[in-house]
């Protein structure tokens, strides 16, 4: 039963994760993002407590 023999087909899965691990990751990371992130503003929003009608 040639189904059986592994030796073909364990090359075809090593090529493919040789493909997979090396050239679709470097094509994923050569995107850039179209709206870079802007930093959170450092000054403190001011609370105020609630005023519960209870306490």
């Amino acid at each position: 039963m040639p189904q059986l023999n592994p030796a073909p087909w364990f090359a075809i899965l090593m090529f493919s994760w040789l493909i997979f691990l090396t050239l679709i990751p470097t094509k994923i990371m050569s995107h850039i993002t179209p709206n870079e992130p802007t930093h959170v503003s450092a000054e403190k929003h001011k609370t105020e407590s609630w005023n519960w009608p209870w306490q």
